[in-house]
This record gives structure tokens, sequence and C-alpha cells, in this order.
């Protein structure tokens, strides 16, 4: 069974121990610190969890979270490399790969590229597919608040829709760069943008993502 997920929360775990508890991020203006607490509390406090996605449990998500934030760092990274509690949900593995490869892939990068010395990775040409393969399932939802027409592409030519309507900006790069610009990371994705010159400031201004 692939190990995507597995693989991605270590070195996500071992990009925040790195950068340290106060740097910043690429994810809402948090720090590292907050991103590990929002990580943590996702897999451990289900309760809160929902506010991630449910506007009325909201406030419940921040409060938790900065419960989490305020407890040592070094705890906050235990917890996210040891993994979700054994009976929840994220401890099967088919649930793991398929809701966490994308999940820590992005935070990673969001760690990673809000340093001034961050460097790309090296291809993975296996990995690249696993990504590929979960943007064309959720660029619908990724792309519904787009103000544009909405198509991401690889230098092969596959392509996923993500929203439709005109004028159209089509969105070109590898699938990382692609999950990163579909998640609402537009200024740090490594892309090429086709499209009429308003289209592509409006697109680029968009609160794309979950």
């Amino acid at each position: 069974m692939s190990t995507h997920a597995k693989r991605e929360r270590l070195l996500l775990a071992d990009l925040l121990e790195s950068a340290g508890p106060d740097a910043p991020t690429l994810c809402e203006n948090w720090t590292t610190r907050e991103l590990a607490a929002h990580l943590v509390v996702r897999e451990r406090r289900p309760d809160a969890a929902g506010g991630i996605l449910v506007k009325p449990l909201a406030a419940r998500l921040e409060r938790v979270q900065a419960e989490f934030a305020a407890r040592p760092y070094e705890e906050l990274l235990r917890l996210i490399r040891t993994g979700p509690p054994r009976l929840s949900p994220f401890a099967l593995k088919p649930i793991d790969e398929a809701s966490n490869t994308v999940e820590f892939y992005v935070h990673a990068e969001d760690v990673r590229r809000a340093q001034p010395d961050w460097a790309p990775r090296e291809p993975d040409p296996v990995f690249a597919d696993a990504l590929w393969s979960r943007i064309e399932r959720m660029a619908r939802v990724l792309g519904r608040k787009s103000p544009v027409g909405l198509v991401l592409r690889r230098p092969d030519g596959r392509t996923a829709v993500a929203h439709r309507g005109t004028p159209v900006v089509t969105v070109v790069g590898e699938p990382g760069e692609l999950t990163l610009f579909a998640f609402g990371r537009q200024d740090a994705a490594h892309v090429e943008l086709d499209g009429d010159k308003d289209a592509v400031a409006r697109l680029m201004t968009a609160q794309l993502g979950v």
C-alpha cells in the first residue's frame, strides 16, 4: 500500500522542527506553532475540528486550537509524528492516505516556501501522479469560488476543469504546483497562466481551496 501520507507527515514534522515555533508560514498568516496546533486538533479533536468546514463551530475550533498552541512546541511535533489515536478514522491507512497526502504536502510547502532560503524538492513522478489523481477528483470543489473559468493542466497535456465559465484561465504546471495553486497558494505556486489579463488578475486574488 502506498505510504505517501506517512512520508509527508514525517517531512512536515521535520520542517516544523527545523523552522522553530515562531517562523512564518503561507497558511492564514499562522506561525509554525499555530500550524502545528491546527494539525494536531484536526486529527485528535474531532469535536472541534468540524469548525474547519462548519462556520457555527469555528469559535470552538479557534478556542481549542489556541489551547493546543499554548502547549510546548516539542509536544505538538511529537503528536504530529505519532499520528492520530488508534480509534481515529485517520488511523486507518486508506483514510490516512486519502485525507492526508495532500493536506500534509500543502502544509509542508507552507512551511518550506515561507522561508527566505527555501529550495524546491527533487522531482518524484510517482508522488506527482498521486497528487494529480487527487486534484482531478477535487478540482470542482477547490475551484468553486473562482470568478472565471479555471482549467488545470499538466505539462503533458492532461487537464482538469476546476470551474466552468468565461473567460477561461488555464493554469499550467507540475501536479505539486497545481495543487498549491488550487489550494489558494497562487502567489507561491510555480505555474504559467494562459488567459485574458484581467481574468488572470481576478483569479490570482480569488479564494480558492476548501
